[in-house]
Formats: C-alpha cells, structure tokens, sequence
C-alpha cells in the first residue's frame, strides 16, 4: 500500500511539471564502442546448508576439480555439497574498461540450492562470445532476499538465489581492436530509448551549439555529427563539449514492473480510457503442526508425535470499480480505492492492457 501512496505522491509533482532536459551523455552512447557482455560458472561457498545436495552432480565435479587444483586429493563420494552451490556469473564490460578496473557480477544458481545468502563467490573467469577471459570475478554475495525453513514450514522474501558481488569482477585484459575515436571523422550517438522526436531535438541542439549544420538524426535512434577540421585528431575534446550539452527529451508511454521484487514505476504520459475493474483474490493457508502423544505411566504405552494439518482457505471480497480520467495519477487513485497490493497491481495492469484501456507498453524485468 506504501507504494501506492508513494506512486501518488510521486505523480501529483511530476505531471504537473514540464519537460526536464537531459544532457547528451546521460540519454545517449557512442557508436562504434559497444559493451562486452560476459559469462561463467562458478561456485558459491560459505552457505549455511542451504545449498546444492548432492544429486548435483556438477557442483560436486566442480568441488573436487577446485581441490584437485589445490593439491587435495578427494573421493567425489565423500563430499557433501550442503554449503556449496553452483552458480552462472554474468557482466557487463564497458568498451572503455582498462585492466586493473573493477566492475559489478551478476549472480545465479544453477542448482537446486535454496538461498545464496551470506555466502562468498569464488574466482570465476568470465569470458566474452569470442572465447576470450576478460574478467575475474569473485568476493562475498550480496542477496535481496531470504528464505528460512523449519519442520515443513517455510518463510521466503523475493529471490534468495540471485544476488550480485558489487565491484567483484577485476577486469585481466580489453580486446585488441580498440576503437580509436580520435581517428573518426565523424561521431554517431546512439539514443539508449530510441525516439524521433528526442533525436530530432538532440540534433538541433548541437547545431545550434556549433552554429553549423554539422549534425542530423538518421532515425529514431541514431544522431551523426561531423567533426569539425579544426578539430580533427582532438576528437575526445570535441565529444566532451558537446556530451553536456542539455536538450529535451521525449519519451513514450511504459509501465515497467518487476513480479520478483513487487515494484511497479508508471512513466507520466501513460493515458487511460474508462474501464471497469474487479479485484478478488483467493487464499489458501495450510499450516501444519506437531503433538507429543505420551501414555500414562506403567500404561506400557509408547510416545508418538502426530502431525496436524489445518488448512483454511478465505476469498477476498470482490467488488467492482470505475476507473477512469486522463493521467497516471487518475489510475494510480483509482487502484488504491480497491486497496490493491503491489502484486495485485501488477496483474490488474496487465489486464487493463489487455483490455486496451490502457494507452501504454508494459514491460515486465
């Protein structure tokens, strides 16, 4: 519900103030210097037998090639893999990256391990689609969630067997063909949310910056800039004046939401038509627990635990709304009066796309 209130709050200032402009280098990349994305298996120790078992086969052939590598000699049979989970590790490497440099990894397991919480990844290298180790990666897990269970009961929240190593991949070497930008006689800025009317703005606000017409929009994402002669060989003085350059951007309606986390972010220009809504639910607990059956004395009896199950099921009340108006902020109102929850919301979202009442993309992380 705090998000519903905060989503209101947040559209009441932000619709009613006009365009911000953006500077170039925060809404645009360069062409011709793409980033290398990443990828390897790996191991994550250090868990509290929250693991892999040992029908991972995998995890169990990597433990014993780490030790083996380490000198230890081990019998594959003698290991047990609680504490250990095996793990796919991604990144993300700028094109300018240099060795030394230091960038975030993405974590996930592999497995059947039920949460990487509080465990530590070990050196993994990661390597790009041309087969080359760019990468080595490594250092404790950060986790966005939990998850703890006791005697069949089970508590979770969100993913616990995601998370990321911030600053934990250590960049060993960059591709040979670096791209020279000083040797370009022209510059081409890719927009990162290709838009025609964003790129058409960008372009007149570097001629008029130059008082030239040395740039024009190719399309919705691409904006090419000529280098001036004065300028050739010293392009990267010339990108750095005209990347703070400040221009408006135009964007189109989206509804982006996250099912894992529960978050939903609706951009100002999302519209609606009337549509009516319904929002029920069902809930089904089940909740088990365990009884000590103790004889009397002398009875020749024996004490046995007996399990007892209760299950309860409990649908909401359901009850139709209209929903309607002209902004987010309409919508957003319109949501909170049927008390929906972040989850819920998601859902009704979706719906109402589907029902074409709702004037945006939606997209899902």
């Amino acid at each position: 519900m705090r998000l519903i209130y905060a989503l209101i709050a947040f559209f009441a200032v932000f619709s009613a103030a006009p365009a911000e402009a953006a500077r170039i280098k925060d809404v645009a990349h360069i062409y011709g210097k793409p980033n290398i994305y990443l990828m390897g298996t790996g191991l994550v120790a250090g868990l509290n037998r929250t693991g892999d078992s040992t029908r991972n086969e995998a995890t169990i052939q990597q433990i014993v090639n780490r030790l083996q590598g380490q000198g230890v000699t081990v019998n594959p049979d003698d290991i047990m893999a609680r504490n250990v989970a095996s793990v796919i590790v991604t990144a993300t490497m700028s094109a300018d990256s240099k060795p030394g440099g230091h960038i975030d990894v993405e974590v996930a397991s592999m497995g059947d391990a039920r949460s990487l919480e509080g465990g530590v990844l070990l050196f993994t290298m990661l390597t790009a689609v041309d087969g080359e180790d760019y990468v080595l990666a490594k250092g404790p897990m950060v986790v966005g969630g939990y998850s703890a269970d006791a005697a069949g009961n089970q508590v979770r929240k969100n993913h616990p067997t995601t998370g990321r190593v911030p600053s934990g991949g250590e960049v060993v070497q960059v591709p040979a063909n670096y791209y020279d930008l000083n040797r370009q006689p022209q510059v081409v800025w890719n927009l990162d949310q290709p838009d025609f009317t964003t790129a058409s703005n960008m372009a007149g606000t570097i001629n008029d910056y130059l008082a030239a017409d040395y740039a024009k929009a190719l399309d919705s994402t691409s904006v090419v800039v000529h280098v001036p002669e004065a300028m050739r060989g010293n392009v990267i003085t010339f990108v750095s004046q005209l990347e703070s350059l400040e221009f408006t951007v135009d964007t189109s309606a989206k509804v982006v939401v996250n099912e894992r986390t529960g978050t939903v972010v609706m951009g100002s220009d999302v519209r609606i038509s009337p549509v009516a809504v319904a929002h029920g639910g069902l809930s089904i607990e089940v909740q088990r627990t365990t009884n000590v059956s103790q004889p009397g004395a002398l009875s020749g009896g024996q004490t046995v635990l007996l399990d007892n199950t209760r299950i309860q099921v409990e649908e909401e009340e359901s009850r139709v709304s209209m929903v309607e108006g002209a902004t987010i902020g309409d919508l957003v109102t319109a949501l909170n009066s049927l008390g929906v929850s972040p989850r819920d919301l998601i859902s009704i979202l979706t719906a109402i796309r589907q029902a074409g009442a709702i004037h945006a993309a939606i997209e899902t992380l």
